[in-house]
């Protein structure tokens, strides 16, 4: 077995051992690899390969056994934040601990073994599929093709229809998608033709925390200083997303409660986000972006399609360990 492969014996090693290692796994998946990166964020850091197939780049990430759900603050509140949830418990009326309320929607404390994985490092849309004007499938609609010419007029930057079509104005023109229904088995049936899968729920939350004990990767507490999605202010407004940027693996991981993580689990689970519910419901940033804790409970949803406008997903493979 390939200790190399898991994360205290990766960390060790020298640039020129990771080098040779993440070129041999680039041969054995028939991917190019691009060079070794150090991704240093939030407390940890790992310098790993980058890799591109398919149009994708993917990331090496070793595995390791971590502990993963929650139970306790490690490190306690910042003030920000228990000013936040004070004002909103005064507001409900409710005498509950925050440190309560917050466990109930955290998954239990548990060891779990992660295997070595090469993980597709964007999220990816689902349902969309680009396509040309002339295509059929829309020429068929010509109502649809009147909202596209009375929206090249227009100064909307996107016009989506519900489950039907989508046109955005972009730097060179136009780019039109149309929405094909798609379930969950189908996801699962269409990547393993690829090679590919999706990350578990205990990978995911790996991914996601990278072992953290505290709340959110950074703290406990919410970082009121980074720039958020749904919270950004006109001052912020050409600045990236903080949580968008890579982490510590070099994922774009959790960084939307309106975006839906894909898991691979018995039936259609999500992490990562609540659909934006929290937010839409007026629960504030603390609450609002509490579904992306790398601890918070997967969803399991009701049933087998998905949802293109909030679910996404993360293709990865899983290094088999020789």
């Amino acid at each position: 077995m390939n200790e190399n492969l898991f994360r205290t014996q990766f960390d060790q090693l020298e640039n020129t051992e990771k080098q040779a290692l993440m070129e041999s796994l680039a041969a054995r998946y028939d991917m190019a690899f691009l060079g070794l990166h150090t991704f240093d964020r939030w407390g940890q850091s790992s310098t790993t390969g980058i890799f591109k197939k398919d149009g994708r780049e993917f990331v090496f990430v070793p595995g390791d056994t971590v502990t993963l759900g929650w139970e306790q603050f490690a490190v306690g509140l910042n003030q920000e934040s228990r000013d936040e949830l004070e004002y909103l418990f005064r507001e409900w009326e409710m005498e509950q601990d925050p440190e309560e309320m917050i466990r109930e929607s955290m998954a239990p404390v548990r060891q779990a073994a992660i295997g070595p994985m090469l993980v597709g490092r964007e999220l990816e849309e689902l349902c969309w599929e680009l396509v040309t004007m002339d295509d059929p499938r829309l020429t068929a609609y010509p109502d649809w093709l009147k909202q596209f010419r009375d929206f090249a007029w227009s100064d909307l930057d996107s016009l989506t229809m519900h489950k039907s079509a989508r046109i955005e104005r972009t730097e060179k023109g136009f780019q039109i998608c149309i929405y094909n229904r798609t379930d969950y088995d189908e996801l699962l049936a269409g990547m393993e033709k690829q090679g590919l899968s999706l990350p578990t729920a205990d990978e995911w939350a790996y991914l996601c925390g990278g072992g953290c004990r505290t709340l959110f990767p950074w703290g406990d507490g919410m970082d009121y200083s980074i720039h958020l999605h749904h919270f950004e202010s006109p001052e912020d407004e050409d600045k990236p997303f903080d949580m968008e940027e890579p982490n510590f693996f070099g994922l774009s991981i959790a960084y939307d409660p309106y975006m839906r993580e894909v898991v691979q689990a018995e039936q259609f689970t999500t992490c990562g986000g609540d659909g934006g519910r929290s937010i839409c419901g007026g629960l504030g940033i603390f609450l609002g972006f509490l579904p992306c804790s790398p601890h918070c409970k997967p969803e399991v949803q009701e049933d087998k399609e998905l949802n293109g406008d909030y679910d996404f997903y993360r293709p990865i493979i899983r290094v088999e360990v020789i």
